[in-house]
């Protein structure tokens, strides 16, 4: 099973993002900023990192940096959403493999999660 990490300061937005995505078949993990979520990365070893870029602590931005520095973690995928900052994320393309502007779509995000990760079958 895919594990996802879901890494958003809004409770709410992780929260119904990771039901969304549970529902699809896919196992998600938590964190509330980029600080936390590299200790959940380095603990649940995700396959898929959605992250926000306003946060706390570590913006998306350094978060996504800090991912790449790691060696195990030079592919990892990253997903961006951002609601002020979605142009600054496109000008990393080497950080993020889409970037979604807030208000998004669920629907969106899980398409191209389902791209990235097909579903399991059985």
């Amino acid at each position: 099973m895919t594990t996802i990490l879901i890494v958003d300061d809004e409770y709410l937005i992780a929260d119904i993002l990771g039901f969304a995505l549970e529902d699809e078949g896919y196992m998600t993990v938590t964190a509330s900023n980029g600080k936390k979520g590299l200790d959940v990365l380095t603990r649940e070893r995700p396959e898929l990192v959605i992250t926000d870029f306003m946060m706390p602590v570590m913006d998306g931005l350094e978060f996504a940096k800090a991912i790449r520095a790691r060696e195990e973690c030079k592919n990892l995928p990253i997903l961006l959403m951002s609601g002020a900052q979605g142009a600054l994320g496109r000008e990393h393309p080497e950080l993020f493999k889409a970037v979604f502007d807030k208000p998004f779509q669920i629907a969106q995000i899980i398409d191209m999660v389902k791209q990235l990760f097909p579903p399991d079958k059985h």
